[in-house]
């Protein structure tokens, strides 16, 4: 009877690693799709091992590649409370996925788990999805080859967005526990949000429709099927959900396209002061947008909805009576415009935290709080609650008709809120509960402060790996003297702000620059980016 390590040698034979060199980054490991499958198969091993290590809990694996041209694809692994992968196994999967022969592949999986100390006898077991990229399918081949090979028990959900994956992978782990967080299906995932949506915006149904752009991928089908179970609560309009012609995922379209080109899709058609939103191509990011004054583009990014759920979950603990029991906080990266901190900071009296870029680093730091609002600039983020917030949520007595429907409105945004990762679909519903609440129109939440004016610039270079940063990605420590450069240019300019650092995704630096001006703005940026590229080997 052929062993598991004659298993895997088969099964590896058939996906041989081409010769590149690869690494798990923020967004797992994310590429041209035709170079993938050796990697797929691989992070199937890793998950088998990972599963192994919790016991058999089940580990999640989502095929995507995001934001990403259609011609992409990526994967990435999800751990058994719906977080992303722990920090310390990014490096075991880079370990396999660089194995250049398969005897050296089995080899690093041998040593993986002799000194992982698995300890247990437990089956493996892993639940995956993809998106919507015509790559998906072959390299789902992949990876079931790999569950095959060392045993593992799996379940194919096929197409879903990535926070729904993360969904079923908490709900899997946590069933019959105190942290037991929804039913294990698709039908439970909509069940969850659209109860708690109901129960939030009460009879304060939102103002006017909000169109949403679903970027050609995976959100699209997933939202309609959500509004099914809102029963007419809101007016959604769906556009961008063409999903029979992969090669149009995320083309001119898109939470990436509006964020970084500061304007809407061409396919928008709204007209002045109508709500708008942007999600990504696997739903687990999303921006809001609007036609202002003399059709002036307004973005309301990942900022603005951080500030927006810190205003009100902050309302809802003073009035609920909870102030004292909650402590509320946000996390942000460098890319937060200045603004946006200085309102937290002193509108709402709330402390900020800056993180390292990346959803993991974010989401790690706000668990500090009883109530941690994160968001990244680009519209991906989430509020988390600790379970003493739960606790004092669901244990507190009101005193009066309004601590109770203020408590109530806290309860079911926590229900609301997808607690593992930045959830598209739940932080539009979130931002309309929010929106209703406050009778407010998007300019009135565009009142709230001025956005210093910023722009994005990416420089790609031969190297990324030689842009070394500190300060939670806000200053270079490498090339030598580049630092010294931006300092230079930025104290040129009025409310001057600039940094590079290294993309997570691909061989580029991004350079972010702010200032009092657009015309400013847009000057600092290209000349930070100039810098870089002089600092770059030809």
């Amino acid at each position: 009877m052929a062993t598991i390590n004659d298993k895997i040698l088969a099964a590896s034979a058939k996906h041989p690693q081409p010769g590149n060199v690869f690494q798990y980054g923020t967004a797992g490991f994310r590429m041209k799709a035709d170079l993938l499958d050796s990697v797929v198969f691989r992070v199937g091993l890793l998950a088998s091992l990972r599963s192994r290590k919790f016991g058999g809990q089940v580990i999640g694996v989502m095929i995507t590649a995001s934001h990403n041209p259609p011609e992409d694809n990526g994967v990435k692994l999800v751990d058994p409370f719906g977080e992303m992968l722990e920090s310390s196994w990014e490096a075991y999967a880079t370990r396999l996925a660089n194995a250049k022969t398969d005897k050296e592949l089995l080899a690093v999986y041998n040593k993986l788990e002799q000194d992982l100390d698995l300890g247990t006898n437990k089956t493996p077991k892993v639940i995956y999805a993809r998106d919507t990229r015509a790559s998906g399918s072959r390299l789902v081949g992949c990876l079931v080859d790999a569950l095959e090979a060392t045993g593992t028990e799996y379940t194919d959900y096929k197409l879903l967005t990535t926070p729904q994956l993360h969904y079923l992978v908490r709900c899997s782990n946590t069933k019959g526990t105190e942290y037991e967080y929804g039913d294990i299906s698709e039908k439970g995932y909509y069940e969850k949000l659209a109860n708690a949506f109901k129960l939030a915006v009460k009879h304060k149904k939102p103002q006017g429709p909000v169109t949403v752009d679903c970027a050609n991928g995976v959100g699209g089908p997933k939202l309609r099927e959500l509004i099914k179970y809102l029963d007419g609560t809101i007016d959604i309009r769906v556009v961008n959900d063409d999903v029979l012609k992969p090669e149009n995922l995320n083309v001119s379209c898109g939470a990436d396209y509006v964020k970084t080109n500061q304007r809407a899709p061409p396919s928008s058609k709204a007209g002045p002061l109508e709500r708008c939103a942007s999600l990504d191509g696997d739903a687990d990011r999303i921006v809001y947008y609007f036609n202002g004054e003399n059709d002036k583009f307004v973005l309301l990014d990942g900022d603005r909805i951080a500030t927006l759920a810190a205003s009100f979950l902050g309302e809802l603990a003073r009035q609920s009576g909870l102030a004292e029991s909650l402590k509320i906080g946000v996390v942000q990266t460098a890319y937060a415009n200045g603004a946006a901190t200085q309102y937290v900071t002193s509108n709402l009296g709330l402390p900020v935290v800056c993180t390292a870029t990346g959803v993991k680093h974010l989401h790690h730091a706000a668990l500090q709080f009883d109530v941690g609002v994160y968001f990244e600039a680009n519209g991906h983020g989430t509020v988390v609650f600790s379970h003493d917030a739960y606790k004092a949520i669901n244990n507190h007595e009101p005193q009066s008709p309004a601590q109770a429907n203020a408590l109530e409105t806290l309860k079911a945004l926590s229900d609301l809120i997808n607690q593992a990762v930045g959830d598209a679909l739940s932080d539009l519903l979130l931002v309309e509960v929010i929106l209703a609440h406050k009778g407010w129109s998007v300019k009135d939440w565009e009142d709230t402060y001025v956005d210093l004016p910023n722009r994005l610039v990416k420089v790609h270079v031969l190297l990324r790996s030689m842009f070394v940063t500190t300060d939670s990605e806000r200053r270079l420590l490498e090339p030598a003297g580049l630092q010294a450069t931006i300092d230079s240019l930025c104290g040129k300019y009025k409310a001057g702000r600039s940094f590079a650092r290294a993309s997570g995704t691909e061989d580029a630096v991004r350079v972010y620059a702010e200032a009092a001006t657009r015309g400013e703005a847009d000057d600092l940026a290209q000349k930070v980016a100039n810098a870089v590229s002089r600092a770059t080997p030809a």
